[in-house]
């Protein structure tokens, strides 16, 4: 039997669960009972069902288990993701958000989209998915309220730069972001931890304060987070 669930001391909408043999996962509270997204683990205790969160799916359970110290989406939060994929991730942070809050997808492959919509957005209406290449959120602008916090993950070599440009028409005054940071398709030539490097500068050039950096081995092989807030 499962012996507990308990809320992350640091991070809201986030739970510890731990299982049989006594080994604890993150997990996030299902907001559509009895479903699963991408074969994960539900687990029921009271009234309460959870999905444990695997952190070799989702670079942001990565981030938590590798120490980070902010995660700038909470409950009741609009968030925008860019690059969700398929949405696993962004399944989770539905969860976090909750049915007051909502998660706007961003994702340019048509056929990646339509399993987002099939599997996610089609049980869940805090995910609006948008077929949009996140180079150009000007075409975008119109369908997506301010954002308390935007979600970077995309295999571009301009990432930071790409973040930059959403969050100045998309991100409220004092938001937070979240990139995770794909050294290998910035430049394959240079060690990761300088691809870090050149991006932390890029947006503290714009203006954004570098609040967390963590790279995301084992989960990821050159990948790092960085939590930066405007």
């Amino acid at each position: 039997m499962v012996v507990n669930a308990r809320p992350h001391r640091k991070f809201p909408g986030i739970y510890w669960v731990t299982l049989e043999n006594y080994t604890q996962k993150l997990a996030t509270e299902n907001l559509v009972p009895g479903k699963t997204f991408y074969g994960e683990r539900l687990i029921s205790i009271k009234d309460t069902e959870y999905r444990v969160w695997d952190p070799f799916r989702s670079k942001l359970a990565a981030a938590i288990l590798k120490g980070i110290t902010t995660v700038p989406i909470q409950p009741n939060y609009k968030v925008l993701y860019l690059g969700a994929a398929s949405g696993t991730t962004a399944s989770h942070i539905s969860d976090i958000v909750g049915e007051n809050g909502h998660v706007y997808c961003v994702e340019f492959s048509a056929r990646t989209i339509r399993e987002l919509v099939s599997n996610l957005c089609t049980h869940r209406h805090n995910v609006t998915p948008l077929l949009e290449d996140a180079r150009m959120p000007e075409k975008y602008v119109m369908f997506v309220e301010k954002t308390d916090a935007i979600y970077c993950d995309i295999a571009q070599p301009e990432q930071a730069k790409i973040l930059v440009e959403n969050a100045r028409l998309l991100l409220k005054k004092g938001g937070g972001t979240m990139l995770a940071v794909k050294s290998q398709s910035i430049d394959i030539t240079k060690k990761p931890v300088e691809v870090y490097k050149q991006e932390v500068n890029i947006l503290k050039k714009r203006g954004f304060a570098i609040i967390d950096l963590v790279q995301l081995e084992p989960y990821e092989r050159a990948h790092a987070m960085i939590v930066s807030k405007i």
